[in-house]
C-alpha cells in the first residue's frame, strides 16, 4: 500500500470511529434512566452494542477508504457528503437519547439518518461496488436500532 492510501485509510477509520466517541460521552448518566425504561421484545443485551459498534465502524472506514481511494471518479465527492451527513447524524443520536433522554428527539435523528446510509450506499455503490456492500450491515442494525428507538418511544410515552 502507497504512502497517501496508507493515511487515506487511518484518517478514514478516525473519522469513522469519532462518533462512537462521542456517543460514548453522550451515554454518561443516561444507564439508570435507560434501566428504567420498557423495552421492546428483542431488545438485545446491553454487551452486544460494543462488538456490533466497533465492527460496524470498522466496515464504515474500509468503505469510506475505498471510495476515497477512487476521488477522481465522477460522484465521490457527492457520496463523501452525504456520507458525512449520516455521520453527523450518528454522533448526535447517543447524546440526544441518553443524555437528553429524548427517545423522540433521537427517534427524529435516526430516521433521517438510515435515509442518509441507503443513499451512501446507493453512492458509494456508483463509485466503488464493494464499498457500498460494505455499508449493508451498518444500515441493517441502523434499521434494528431504529425499531428499538421507536419502540423505546412508544412503550415510554
Amino acid at each position: 500500500m502507497r504512502s497517501g492510501s496508507t493515511l487515506r485509510l487511518i484518517v478514514s477509520l478516525i473519522t469513522c470511529f469519532l462518533p462512537s466517541a462521542v456517543g460514548a460521552m453522550g451515554q454518561q448518566g443516561g444507564g439508570e434512566w435507560y434501566q428504567s425504561l420498557t423495552k421492546p421484545p428483542l431488545n438485545p443485551p446491553g454487551w452486544v452494542f460494543g462488538p456490533v459498534w466497533s465492527t460496524l465502524y470498522l466496515l464504515m472506514g474500509i468503505s469510506l477508504f475505498l471510495v476515497w481511494e477512487r476521488h477522481d471518479r465522477r460522484g465521490a465527492t457527492l457520496a463523501v457528503g452525504v456520507f458525512g451527513a449520516q455521520l453527523v447524524l450518528n454522533a448526535a443520536w447517543s447524546p440526544a437519547f441518553f443524555t437528553l433522554h429524548s427517545p423522540a428527539l433521537a427517534l427524529a435523528i435516526i430516521i433521517p439518518m438510515l435515509i442518509l446510509i441507503a443513499l451512501s450506499i446507493l453512492l458509494f455503490r456508483r463509485v466503488s461496488p464493494p464499498a457500498g456492500w460494505l455499508l449493508l450491515p451498518y444500515l441493517a442494525w441502523v434499521s434494528f436500532a431504529t425499531y428499538l428507538n421507536a419502540s423505546i418511544w412508544w412503550l415510554n410515552r
